[in-house]
């Protein structure tokens, strides 16, 4: 379980291994009707949907996702996603430069 509540599973971190790039890949998920922490980190990240349906927050904007959707929040901003569909809400994080603890706080 990640610090925000997801169920996270790292797949890929350019400090871990002898990897040419800097950023962190990875999978989550998010339970029927739940959602995640609201939380800022200090670097950029990406989110990628693959199944299920959600509403992403960010600073005081929300927008519904669905598979397919990328969805950039930028270094900084306060974010959640909120599972509104009726299956889990499954998708990829990639944040650059590549997740550490010590830059994300949870709100």
């Amino acid at each position: 379980m990640a610090a925000d509540g997801s169920l996270l599973r790292e797949l890929l971190h350019a400090q871990k291994g002898d990897f040419a790039f800097r950023y962190s890949l990875a999978h989550a998920s998010v339970a029927k009707g739940k959602d995640t922490k609201p939380h800022r980190l200090k670097f950029t990240e990406v989110y990628y949907i693959l199944e299920g349906r959600g509403r992403m927050h960010i600073d005081d904007e929300y927008r519904d996702v669905r598979p397919g959707c990328s969805v950039y929040i930028p270094a900084s901003a306060s974010q959640y996603i909120e599972n509104i569909g009726d299956s889990d809400l499954k998708f990829l994080c990639i944040v650059d430069p590549a997740w550490q603890a010590d830059a994300e706080d949870i709100l």
